[in-house]
């Protein structure tokens, strides 16, 4: 069992990398901006479902093999790559959907949720990250290394929960605005387009 002073540095620690502006902030907020803060919350709901993917393959050992495998990580990479630029296109062709008056153009919090979901598990720099920092916080002497990873990581999945849902709750309050003229709709989809398409090139160019 890890030590109450190890947590509480991890947990403070997880926050902080949590706060960090990145792609996963950046998606829950033009969501919840889009579609309001229940969008964001779908959209958290499925980043935190694929940070526990990458988490259980750090604590199991496997992403120590996928990473040696240049094929592999260019693979996950490229599709990853190709999934925000289909949702780039979706955000450009969307213009001014109005959300709260038609509903056939949202999605729906399930699809949201997959969106999470597969946006992070597509993500190979999320298990490195993994890889890199939990390992850090493991102490053998405590316990199986591998369940240490687990808590560490189900910590860090609770301090993104926090913050993601606190970015929801900014984003639901801008969507009031956004959902009163088409103009405005315009503007946040051709920014969420621009951002998907932003993060594909980041992804697709990325290194190890």
């Amino acid at each position: 069992m890890l030590p109450l002073d190890t947590v509480l540095t991890f947990f403070v620690t997880a926050l902080m990398l949590a706060l960090a502006p990145g792609p996963d902030i950046i998606f829950v907020l033009t969501q919840s901006a889009l579609y309001g803060m229940r969008a964001g919350v779908a959209t958290t709901l499925g980043l935190i479902s694929g940070l526990c993917f990458h988490t259980t393959i750090v604590a199991v050992g496997v992403a120590g093999i996928f990473m040696t495998s240049p094929l592999a990580f260019t693979l996950l990479t490229v599709v990853g790559a190709a999934y925000l630029l289909y949702l780039a296109w979706l955000s450009f062709r969307a213009g001014a959907s109005m959300a709260h008056l038609q509903e056939s153009r949202f999605l729906g919090y399930w699809g949201l949720y997959r969106r999470g979901v597969i946006m992070n598990i597509t993500n190979p720099k999320v298990t490195l990250f993994c890889l890199a920092v939990l390992p850090q916080f493991v102490e053998p002497e405590r316990g199986h290394p591998t369940l240490q990873i687990l808590s560490l990581g189900g910590l860090y999945e609770l301090a993104c929960l926090i913050v993601f849902t606190a970015i929801a709750a900014l984003g639901g309050r801008m969507a009031t605005w956004f959902n009163r003229s088409d103009r405005a709709q315009m503007l946040m989809n051709r920014i969420a387009g621009c951002i998907f398409l932003g993060l594909a090139l980041m992804l697709a160019f990325a290194s190890r």
